[in-house]
């Protein structure tokens, strides 16, 4: 009778140990999978850019290519207007990290804290804007950039990237408000802190994981924007807007400098900031 009892228990045992195991199994396999679907292009531009003319056609692809060249990279860095393209780029995608956590935290921290009339509508609205085609106001920006004195400029390529990363900066901060709790700003009241101080010392330390991911965002879609960009200037384009006019007839080789170019600022940005970022999930970083 012992012995016929103990059976069971041990195959539930064992049963049990397996699903932990497999789970565990699961999980790797899905990071593995994401980890390669983010990585592997990269490395294949990376591959193009630095394995020459003759690199680019090679199949199947090397680890490590045996013809490692940096000819390709240095000629594209010195076309003239590359450096200048560049600038730009990061001057209007600063710009707009700067103008969407201005505007879209405030917007958030009201959505969060206070109660309105219209405010459900409101939110909508504001995530409806990300639907209206930007092709429609391309002619009538154009008129009011150039009366304005802002065509041409890098300022006013940010302004428009901005509206495309304010929605998305308003909506994820209100949800990053609300998971803070009011009574942190109540107590620090009680303690003679305004509310401008009790959200400095308080709200926003919290914040900076949720407002590093936003300026993520607003950095990724300003740098990537091309069509704004290529309506908007002339000769101070930014770099997506210049690459898209000199790399159409360029060959293979140069076009996969290009884009080794455009994803290294996005790549060293989010690792700037990825202390803040892994907060969000509770992973300390140094």
């Amino acid at each position: 009778m012992t012995i016929s009892a103990a059976e069971p228990k041990t195959a539930s045992t064992s049963r049990g140990m397996a699903l932990p195991s497999a789970r565990r199994l699961l999980l790797w396999t899905g990071l593995a999978v994401l980890i390669a679907w983010v990585l592997v292009p990269i490395y294949l531009v990376a591959l193009g850019a630095f394995g020459g003319r003759l690199g680019v056609f090679r199949w199947p692809k090397s680890i490590w290519p045996s013809d490692l060249s940096f000819t390709a990279m240095s000629q594209f860095l010195v076309i003239e207007g590359v450096f200048n393209a560049l600038i730009n780029s990061l001057i209007a995608a600063g710009l707009t990290v700067v103008f969407s956590i201005a505007l879209g935290a405030p917007a958030g921290y009201a959505l969060a804290r206070y109660t309105f009339r219209g405010q459900n509508a409101y939110r909508l609205l504001v995530l409806l804007t990300r639907a209206f085609p930007l092709a429609i106001l391309a002619l009538p920006l154009t008129v009011s950039f150039i009366r304005l004195g802002l065509y041409d400029t890098p300022f006013g390529v940010s302004l428009i990237h901005t509206v495309l990363a304010l929605p998305f900066a308003a909506l994820v901060t209100q949800s990053l408000f609300m998971g803070i709790p009011r009574e942190y700003e109540e107590a620090a009241w009680v303690f003679g802190c305004t509310r401008f101080q009790a959200f400095m010392k308080v709200v926003l330390p919290l914040a900076l994981p949720g407002l590093a991911a936003t300026a993520i965002f607003a950095f990724v879609i300003s740098w990537n924007e091309v069509f704004a960009a290529s309506i908007l200037t002339v000769r101070e384009r930014t770099l997506t807007a210049y690459l898209l006019r000199i790399l159409a007839e360029s060959p293979l080789h140069y076009r996969f400098a290009g884009g080794f170019i455009l994803i290294i600022p996005s790549v060293l940005f989010i690792f700037a900031v990825r202390r803040y970022l892994f907060a969000v999930w509770g992973i300390a970083s140094k």
